[in-house]
């Protein structure tokens, strides 16, 4: 069994598992941070909810490239000029707007858990959605080039980059830009964020806002742990562009690709780190959906003509099941 034929299967599983997977995580984190009004007016969650609509689109065009790819051996990119020059366009500017909005995210646990005033001012979401908005224009306008540059070659029947001037800009901004900063930026303000927490006890009693920083973190470690491989490999792969390989060396490092570009999906589909949150928020729904059941059946009590019928111990039983219950929520969350 050769390596390119574990690769193939690594895509075609692999692609779908994430495919599925990403779908329903960042469809779950849209319908969460946009149908809650606390987490709407969040910066930190708002920022999450841009990256999860930004990462759909992502997983869909990605994705589809690979598995269409590895099933059929129909390479879209290559085939077609408008799939080459979109997936380009995609990684010059979908992604990085992904991952800008998981280090604005950290950067705002940072200011939101600051001790300085000043600074837990700047954490608003106002503020948040001016630089959402000034970010994805750039971003959009840094992925022009794309149409400009990119092509299919008649002799290679490959989508690249027709200027090399461009085509080593990609290669160095794909291992830096892409992986390399944000991972620094979210470890250095996680870790200030983490320190923060140390050093204060303003969250002991905000649960929100530490449920808030326990994503934050594991979405920074997800990120390091996701990206940072293929960013050392793609630096690898650009230090090594004009050494002479041999055929085994190619196939080993084609496979070594393939599994690092899916280990970074780990980061698109990002379900698990909001696990805490989603849990969080059922817990608050069925709190909402048995106050309302024990606020209609004291209504009726009072209310109905026999309200004598229903004695002092039941609705001592209720008032004891709602203070227990808002307990259980209140350990839920922590």
């Amino acid at each position: 069994m050769s390596l390119s034929y574990i690769g193939d299967q690594l895509d075609i599983y692999g692609g779908f598992f994430f495919f599925i997977t990403g779908l329903f995580g960042n469809g779950m984190n849209i319908f969460i941070f946009s149908s809650v009004r606390t987490y709407r007016t969040n910066p930190s969650t708002f920022y999450f909810l841009i990256g999860s609509i930004i990462n759909v689109i992502y997983i869909i065009v990605n994705l589809t490239v690979r598995i269409v790819s590895a099933c059929f051996g129909i390479n879209l990119v290559s085939t077609s000029l408008i799939w080459c020059q979109m997936r380009a366009f995609i990684i010059g500017s979908l992604s990085p707007i992904s991952f800008t909005c998981s280090c604005l995210a950290t950067i705002d646990q940072f200011l939101a858990t600051s001790q300085n005033g000043n600074l837990r001012h700047r954490s608003n979401i106002k503020s948040a959605r001016v630089i959402v908005i000034i970010v994805i224009i750039i971003w959009c306008l840094h992925g022009i080039p794309v149409f400009l540059y990119y092509n299919i070659p008649p002799i290679t029947y490959g989508c690249a980059s027709t200027n090399p001037g461009y085509g080593a800009y990609v290669a160095v901004f794909v291992s830096v830009i892409i992986c390399a900063i944000p991972v620094f930026v979210i470890i250095i303000f996680g870790y200030l964020g983490y320190r923060n927490i140390r050093l204060t006890r303003r969250l002991v009693e905000q649960h929100p806002d530490r449920q808030m920083t326990k994503m934050t973190l594991i979405q920074a470690i997800l990120v390091v742990i996701s990206i940072s491989p293929s960013g050392i490999f793609g630096i690898y792969l650009y230090i090594t562009t004009g050494v002479a390989k041999d055929a085994d060396r190619i196939v080993i490092e084609n496979f070594a690709n393939i599994v690092l570009v899916l280990v970074s999906y780990f980061f698109y589909i990002v379900c698990l780190s909001y696990i805490m949150l989603i849990k969080m928020y059922f817990s608050e729904l069925i709190l909402g959906k048995f106050l309302y059941v024990f606020h209609f059946i004291k209504s009726f009590s009072s209310n109905s003509k026999r309200s004598n019928i229903v004695s002092a111990e039941t609705k001592s039983s209720y008032s004891i099941l709602y203070s227990m219950m808002r307990r259980f929520i209140s350990k839920r969350k922590l």
